[in-house]
């Protein structure tokens, strides 16, 4: 490590880890209620619609969380000098971890705004506000400082400024229902479609770039692709969103066709990368992290591209809209897309931030491979349950409790995996809390 200011990025990656555990408890809990008959004294002390709160807004936290982070420990190595400013990096994170707990307790006391993702109360948007305000100047100041500009760098700097600046059409109320929820999706979908993805190919440029010796040129080119595919499909692939508020039925079209084509940029980067170190015969000192990388890469492409581009048709939308196959794609897409690219950070930077250049990937593996795999079969039954749910419902017409006792047994399916995934998260999170540095050749 060379920068001292890299070192405010562990307490980000150590945060992030433990709300991502917590996530997963209360993501059991929730699926534990399709399974299970919870005594109604327990369901008016900790209702169905407090826990999925929790669930999703700790994700939203714990992921920016991650990716910030990241931002800080990156931006010193393309600029070349240290944050700007460590103390309000501090500032930033005491502002935002205290944000989340006091909105983990509001949404236990009904304290809540009630739009699904978004439920934190007005005041508290404010402090995420000057929270990001925070991040972008300490991070603008950081790169202008420098005065060493990189295509990473300006990728990563405006797909930030995006996510803050989408983040502000959320903050309103809307008396029209049509308008608060389009401009909900703005939030939503443009985040995660959009401002993200730019996150994400920066992000994973840069770690490429590091972890095998690849020209920049090489991982560059495709975020010029990435910025591309941005303005193309993730503003106009919103509009499968549009589907259910009235907007014009040219929607049905633009929303369906230009929805599956963000993540074709970062597998074509993984893949550009591959064939670089197949022909150099590039060692890679940590191949875990690069498993993770390709993981991501893959998983991205499944979960958002193909999952995503299937269920967002009008012709299928039309049926699926909010069934279990919604829980289906949103589990898929979240954890390839943003989860282990989170990961993939956090196992390239934290070994080095404790001095480890060189980490032991037994736990690693155990871990990434259960949560894949869990994963994976997540969502393979929560999109069976999805579709008896859409055809029971909504082209047989049975009644919301009919259909759910007949997606009971793969609810209850989803529920081991739940577990299964669960243990892979704990294996991961105290791999990489104690990261332990490989033994080197002859026992040393």
């Amino acid at each position: 490590m060379e920068y001292r200011s890299q070192k405010i990025a562990s307490w980000y990656f150590t945060i992030a880890l433990l709300l991502f555990v917590l996530q997963v408890m209360m993501g059991l809990w929730l699926i534990s209620n399709y399974v299970f008959t919870i005594p109604q004294e327990i369901v008016n002390v900790f209702p169905f619609a407090t826990a999925r709160a929790m669930h999703t807004n700790l994700l939203v936290l714990w992921m920016l969380l991650g990716f910030m982070g990241g931002t800080y420990y990156i931006v010193p190595e393309e600029t070349g000098c240290d944050i700007w400013s460590p103390r309000l990096a501090w500032l930033q994170l005491i502002v935002l971890v205290a944000t989340g707990v006091i909105a983990l307790a509001g949404f236990a006391a009904g304290w809540t705004k009630g739009r699904p993702l978004l439920e934190i109360p007005p005041p508290l948007n404010y402090l995420v506000v000057a929270g990001a305000l925070i991040f972008l100047f300490n991070v603008g100041m950081t790169m202008f400082k420098a005065r060493r500009w990189t295509v990473i760098q300006g990728v990563l700097l405006g797909g930030l400024v995006f996510l803050a600046l989408l983040y502000l059409a959320g903050i309103p109320f809307y008396r029209n229902e049509v308008i608060d929820w389009y401009y909900w999706w703005w939030v939503i979908h443009l985040w995660v479609e959009g401002a993200w993805e730019l996150v994400t190919g920066a992000i994973m440029a840069f770690i490429l770039m590091r972890l095998t010796g690849v020209d920049r040129q090489v991982v560059e080119k495709w975020l010029y692709v990435e910025i591309g595919l941005f303005m193309f499909t993730g503003i106009a692939g919103t509009g499968h969103h549009y589907y259910w508020i009235g907007a014009p039925t040219y929607w049905l079209w633009v929303g369906g066709i230009f929805s599956a084509l963000e993540p074709l940029p970062i597998l074509l980067m993984v893949i550009d990368t591959m064939t670089y170190v197949r022909h150099r015969k590039v060692q890679i000192a940590n191949p875990h992290t690069w498993t993770l990388a390709v993981g991501c890469a893959v998983f991205h492409l499944i979960g958002a591209g193909v999952w995503g581009f299937a269920h967002t048709l009008p012709q299928i939308n039309y049926y699926t809209h909010g069934s279990q196959v919604t829980v289906s794609h949103g589990h898929m897409a979240f954890f390839g897309a943003y989860a282990l690219l989170n990961i993939t950070v956090f196992y390239f930077a934290m070994p080095r931030l404790k001095g480890i250049e060189v980490y032991k990937p037994t736990l690693g593996k155990i871990g990434f491979w259960t949560m894949s795999s869990a994963m994976m079969l997540m969502g393979i039954t929560f999109g069976i349950a999805g579709v008896l749910q859409s055809y029971l419902e909504r082209v047989l017409g049975m009644g919301y409790m009919t259909a759910q006792s007949y997606m009971h047994l793969w609810m209850a399916v989803t529920l081991v995996l739940g577990v299964c995934f669960f243990a892979g998260v704990v294996i991961t999170v105290i791999d990489l809390l104690f990261p332990k540095p490989a033994v080197k050749p002859g026992g040393a």
